[in-house]
């Protein structure tokens, strides 16, 4: 193969596929529709023209016929009045009306032959543009139907789910995993030596204070003197003085002394 078919081969090829690309089968097919359509008119003068000429032929043939029988009374009428030379040529023209009422007859026939065919012609192309429009419109409704699905799959794929379900998975695995170990650690850090010693650490500051005040009401009277501080009465085994029976001590010695008053 030569050079200049392989180019031209390769121009073709590029050609008609960006006329593949570019081509929308809806529109073409509108097109098609409007050039059919478009066609009517000029088929309905053809016709016309046809059926006209049909008419015109049988209007001839008609005055023909008139004619004839017109030459022939005359004819007979100067046969009558004896005047041969004006009968010959009453003869004369009834021959040749004659013919051409027989030529005449033939094209009118012809013509009529012809006006049947256009105008079976043209209601034939009239049904097969309303068949073809219906198959057209069909196509153009699929068309469009497998539009809308190129758009909605178009749609679906740049709405990746799958890889949406899984993002929103490892996500929650993550999430899972560090509230977890949060309670874990809120756990432990509870349940630690750590916590507990500072439990005890703040129950013995407790009860050195409870001592501290316990004295100072020692010196100023507020109490007996036989009430020993919380932390003697822990270490002798007896049991401390609640808060209630301290109190209550207090106001027995507030009213013994203002009685001694």
């Amino acid at each position: 193969m030569g050079l200049w078919q392989r180019i031209k081969r390769v121009f073709r090829a590029n050609t008609g596929a960006a006329l593949d690309k570019i081509e929308n089968p809806e529109l073409v097919l509108q097109q098609t529709i409007r050039d059919m359509r478009d066609r009517v008119p000029e088929l309905n003068n053809s016709v016309a023209q046809v059926m006209a000429t049909e008419r015109l032929l049988l209007k001839q043939k008609e005055n023909l016929s008139a004619q004839v029988v017109e030459l022939d009374s005359k004819i007979k009428a100067a046969v009558k009045m004896g005047r041969d030379d004006i009968a010959t040529a009453y003869i004369g023209q009834l021959q040749q009306a004659q013919v051409d009422l027989d030529r005449t007859g033939v094209q009118a026939e012809h013509a009529g032959v012809a006006s049947k065919q256009a105008l079976k012609a043209r209601d034939n192309y009239v049904l097969n543009m309303k068949k073809r429009t219906a198959e057209a419109m069909q196509l153009i409704s699929a068309a469009k139907q497998a539009k809308l699905q190129e758009q909605l799959a178009q749609t679906m794929d740049s709405f990746n789910i799958g890889d949406d379900a899984s993002t929103f998975n490892e996500m929650r695995e993550k999430i899972d995993r560090r509230v977890a170990a949060a309670e874990a650690k809120l756990q432990l850090g509870a349940s630690s030596v750590d916590a507990q010693m500072q439990d005890i650490e703040r129950e013995a500051m407790d009860i050195q204070l409870q001592d501290k005040l316990l004295e100072y009401k020692q010196q100023m009277g507020m109490l007996g003197a036989g009430t020993p501080p919380a932390s003697k009465q822990i270490e002798s085994g007896q049991p401390a003085a609640t808060e209630a029976e301290v109190l209550n001590d207090v106001l027995v010695n507030e009213s013994g002394a203002e009685g001694s008053k």
